[in-house]
């Protein structure tokens, strides 16, 4: 176990599966005590407690829908009447509604914004004025390679990936002052639920695109949130991390 993060207490968004899980379960196999937020519960906390080998009752779940911002304000008002503090904060939650911008209803424009980009928004401005007042923390704000490159059929999602950065750096520099760090990991194609759904030869298609000719696991991008959520990178702020294989390189 890691001693440089041991004893920490996380927030994860979207943590009950596919990408969301593995973080907590990286934070957990550092000591950390996570509270994960998700509309269903996924696997139970004791469960995720025995997958990262961590003591039992060190993951908490906590019911939350991230487009709704009362949920969003319940949800971390839970956690912090629970903990007297926050060292880590990931921003993970988020959905897709693709489809060509021609076809786009509004809808889908603005539930993809609210769930990306809103909710991480109500999220810092919450947990950013405990770790200011602490004067430490870390924020990890889980983008993508989209955000970074952009992709037809997906310019809601682009647009909410792509204003995830841009929020993240000004964060950075409105919190550095404070010993707060926030940085931005930049998935590429991932192995989730989504993926596991395509077609082999979709699959073959995608990894032609990625010059280490695979696609990632979502333990690579959780492995890289533990790292950014480390002393091991206590002087690194305002940076985007991609873990997508040299897609975006």
């Amino acid at each position: 176990m890691s001693t440089d993060i041991k004893r920490k207490s996380a927030i994860v968004t979207g943590g009950s599966r596919g990408i969301g899980r593995e973080i907590v379960i990286s934070l957990l196999r550092e000591g950390i005590e996570v509270w994960y937020l998700s509309r269903s519960e996924g696997l139970p906390a004791d469960e995720l407690c025995k997958m990262a080998e961590a003591p039992s009752g060190l993951a908490h779940w906590v019911n939350c829908d991230m487009a709704d911002a009362g949920s969003v304000e319940e949800a971390l008002s839970t956690v912090l009447a629970q903990t007297s503090r926050v060292d880590i904060l990931v921003n993970n939650a988020g959905i897709t509604r693709d489809g060509l911008i021609m076809r786009m209803k509004d809808e889908a424009w603005e539930d993809v914004l609210r769930v990306n980009l809103t909710g991480a928004f109500l999220t810092c401005r919450k947990i950013s004025r405990v770790m200011a007042s602490q004067r430490t923390g870390t924020i990890v704000n889980i983008s993508s390679v989209v955000g970074i490159m952009g992709n037809g059929g997906q310019t809601n999602y682009a647009a909410s990936k792509a204003g995830l950065i841009g929020f993240s750096k000004s964060l950075a520099r409105e919190l550095a002052g404070r010993s707060v760090r926030v940085n931005v990991i930049a998935p590429g194609f991932i192995e989730t639920d989504m993926t596991d759904v395509l077609p082999e030869n979709a699959k073959d298609s995608l990894k032609t695109q990625i010059p280490l000719g695979r696609i990632g696991d979502a333990t690579e991008v959780a492995q890289a949130v533990a790292f950014l959520c480390s002393d091991k990178a206590s002087y690194i702020t305002g940076q985007v991390l991609a873990v997508d294989g040299g897609m975006a390189m």
